[in-house]
């Protein structure tokens, strides 16, 4: 049987971290991060990551300036923004310059990021 994937979910809600976990533990080695700053941190002390799925509003450096961050230090890195609002232009923008790739509405489909994750990988 093959490792499963590490997966880092990081948001400043402890519910939704909890959630994401407790939806994805058995698919994924799921890592949670409660900022960008813990998310950082996360990446630079677990080299197996693969996957990053953040939380778009958070306080003190949004998911998008911290997968900028991160993007920089770890390109191999696949990264997936969660929000629970519509598109915004900062989002749009890290779409199109493929800083992420793809952004997820809340309440999350587990079915929707499970098969993101799966494509992700293949490339």
């Amino acid at each position: 049987m093959s490792e499963k994937v590490v997966v880092l979910y990081v948001d400043d809600e402890p519910i939704n971290l909890m959630l994401f976990e407790k939806n994805f533990v058995r698919t994924y080695t799921v890592f949670t991060a409660e900022s960008g700053y813990k998310g950082l941190e996360k990446l630079s002390n677990n080299p197996a990551i693969k996957i990053v799925v953040s939380d778009m509003k958070m306080p003190g450096m949004n998911g998008v300036e911290f997968i900028r961050k991160a993007k920089n230090k770890y390109p191999a890195i696949e990264f997936f923004i969660l929000t629970g609002y519509e598109i915004t232009e900062e989002i749009a923008d890290a779409l199109n310059e493929k800083i992420i790739s793809k952004y997820f509405r809340k309440p999350f489909n587990m079915h929707e990021i499970d098969s993101a994750i799966n494509e992700a990988l293949m490339k």
